[in-house]
């Protein structure tokens, strides 16, 4: 178990490649996740049942399927914060942030488009972040276990808009 109430640095990278066009936020990896290192690993987390559904195909099981999802469907996935002080997994005690340098996708992809996955995420990227990229968030209900006011079908129907324009 990790010690609580402590500074931590981004354990892992962003997926992106030059086709990513979709850029998706979430605000910094929960506790499950950095045991696993990667993105949303908490089983209840739904993200990945959320967007392999706006993908049209199943719900990916090791971190390769994840990035094959992701990249065959023109999305980047990282975070808004690099390092923070945070109590578990909760949101809501994220302090002391260090934003992420977005620039480093942003000089290799053609992103169109930013979402947050969640209201911190996005309080993030708008208070660190936009002034440098200059590109507006949609953000997005979370689909974090925490989010108990959302059921699976309400997620994808408000995360159906990471596709509008995007031609997928």
């Amino acid at each position: 178990m990790e010690k609580e109430n402590r500074r931590l640095a981004h354990p892992f990278e962003p997926v992106y490649n030059s086709e990513s066009r979709i850029l998706i936020l979430g605000s910094f990896p929960s506790v499950r996740s950095r045991e696993e290192g990667f993105f949303y690993g908490h089983p209840r987390n739904r993200f990945w049942k959320v967007t392999a559904s706006l993908c049209r195909c199943g719900v990916p099981e090791t971190v390769e399927q994840k990035k094959e999802m992701l990249l065959g469907n023109v999305i980047a996935l990282w975070d808004s914060a690099a390092a923070c002080v945070v109590e578990g997994s909760s949101d809501s005690s994220i302090r002391e942030i260090v934003p992420n340098d977005i620039g480093r996708i942003l000089k290799v992809a053609s992103i169109e488009r930013i979402f947050a996955n969640g209201k911190t995420a996005g309080a993030i990227y708008e208070k660190f972040i936009m002034e440098k990229t200059g590109l507006p968030i949609t953000v997005l209900p979370s689909t974090s276990p925490a989010n108990a006011a959302y059921s699976l079908e309400r997620l994808i129907r408000e995360w159906q808009v990471i596709f509008e324009r995007s031609g997928k």
